[in-house]
């Protein structure tokens, strides 16, 4: 199952402090707002969201819809197809994605060690199943 881009977003304690040491480690910021206290840093094919405020720990993050630059892939698993699998499959769902809408919407799991992993689809279809 194609789960999208991958990157980690981390919840910081100071924006300015977090952006300035991982620009320090060749990340340059590509996308987000300060104002609202997040940004999306990129070094190569490594990506990582820096939250301040926004959530209380670390997520993995997966981004059906997109690729490792943020572009809309052609086709795609749909968040709530992915929701569906995992369901089945036993994985207690948070935060579910309402499975009758259509386009963006997220959910959260957790794994056996109590990491969350957020589904985040910012992206209308055409989906694939």
């Amino acid at each position: 199952m194609e789960l999208g881009a991958f990157s980690i977003s981390l919840a910081v304690k100071d924006l300015a402090a977090s952006r300035a040491f991982y620009e320090k480690l060749g990340f340059s910021v590509s996308a987000g707002d300060p104002a609202q206290n997040w940004l999306i840093l990129r070094n190569g094919d490594a990506v990582v969201g820096i939250f301040q405020g926004l959530f209380e720990r670390n997520l993995l993050t997966f981004n059906p819809g997109w690729d490792n630059q943020a572009a809309k892939l052609p086709a795609f698993v749909d968040v709530r197809e992915i929701q569906r699998r995992l369901k089945a499959q036993g994985i207690t769902i948070d935060n579910a994605a309402d499975e009758k809408s259509s386009g963006p919407a997220s959910f959260v799991v957790e794994d056996p060690d109590g990491n969350r992993i957020l589904f985040d689809q910012h992206v209308n279809g055409p989906a694939v199943h």
